[in-house]
């Protein structure tokens, strides 16, 4: 039977695809970000305020012997010291280009993907601005294990010694003595102190014998949850930013670093908020682009290491 008909591909060559997309839009996680709410906005500074700000300090009066006075004699006078300290601001923000083209074509609203993008990426730039401010050399006190049982203090910003073995139960517990008895350092909120500390030096304390027992009759369900609980008037908060907190320093990468602080540990200045910036369409509306953008800064209020001055100790290694 003669063909009435020729059939020919829609396709010359190659290969079929199917164009067909999914609804949904996917995106990549980022690590979470603790640090930045433990650090204290600068009241009384803002815009039209200069390009820094000057925080006074009032140091504590010496502690005489004995405060009696004797008959006829002159009342002893005390000097008091006033410091201070500036925190300059800076101009932060990053941008990203599209076009109106792209944004016409897609099945997906391309302002709203950037601004999400955008949001995350300075949310994580945020929290490793405030990591290092906690961490700075202006952060004077440095604490270092050097053993399973012994841990070693530095008080010049730099680490003492090159850690040996991961945080336990013993290093945190020389930690709060030291905070409460030596340094003084008055607890962040309540009676606990804050301690932000990477998954590394976690599992440390989740590790230690001492840390299970304690929990077995405290609290039955922590290790199951995953949890580290109050330890010491210490409170626990897990980071997993690997920026913010390494998990991997000293020997062979043993010890998780992690920061113990007190209240008014790190100021932040704050002229202008970060935020979502549009810019104006270039090219008849073809070019188009979103930032965030932001003045502010951060810094270390107490710099340095004396007692009732210094509010955080930074478990580090050289």
């Amino acid at each position: 039977m003669a063909s009435n008909f020729t059939w020919t591909y829609d396709a010359p060559s190659g290969v079929y695809k199917s164009h067909e997309m999914s609804s949904a839009l996917r995106k990549a996680a980022i690590a979470e970000c603790k640090m930045l709410q433990f650090v204290r906005p600068e009241p009384g500074y803002g815009k039209k305020s200069g390009d820094s700000i000057t925080i006074t300090r009032i140091s504590n009066l010496s502690i005489p012997t004995s405060g009696k006075l004797v008959e006829g004699t002159k009342i002893p006078e005390d000097a008091l010291s006033i410091t201070t300290v500036a925190i300059s601001v800076s101009e932060w923000g990053r941008s990203v280009p599209y076009t109106s083209f792209s944004d016409d074509l897609s099945m997906f609203n391309m302002e709203n993907i950037t601004q999400r993008a955008l949001k995350d990426q300075m949310k994580l730039i945020m929290d490793n601005a405030a990591a290092a401010a906690f961490k700075s050399s202006s952060a004077k006190i440095k604490a270092t294990p050097t053993g399973v049982g012994s841990i070693s203090f530095g008080t010049s910003g730099v680490a003492p010694a090159t850690a040996s073995a991961n945080l336990n139960m013993y290093h945190v517990e020389q930690i709060r003595d030291y905070m409460f008895s030596t340094l003084f350092i008055p607890p962040y909120e309540g009676d606990d102190y804050v301690c932000l500390i990477s998954t590394k030096g976690k599992r440390g304390l989740l590790s230690d014998p001492a840390w299970e027992v304690w929990h077995k009759y405290t609290d039955p369900a922590a290790k199951y949850n995953g949890e580290i609980g109050r330890i010491e008037n210490i409170r626990f908060v897990e980071v997993n930013n690997a920026n913010a907190l390494s998990g991997s320093l000293g020997t062979a990468g043993v010890l998780g670093e992690a920061i113990f602080l007190g209240a008014d540990a790190v100021a932040m200045a704050v002229v202008i908020d970060p935020e979502l910036r549009a810019a104006i369409p270039g090219d008849f509306g073809r070019q188009r682009a979103v930032a965030w953008y932001g003045i502010l800064d951060f810094g270390v209020i107490w710099d340095t290491a004396n007692p009732g001055e210094a509010k955080i100790v930074h478990v580090t290694s050289l």
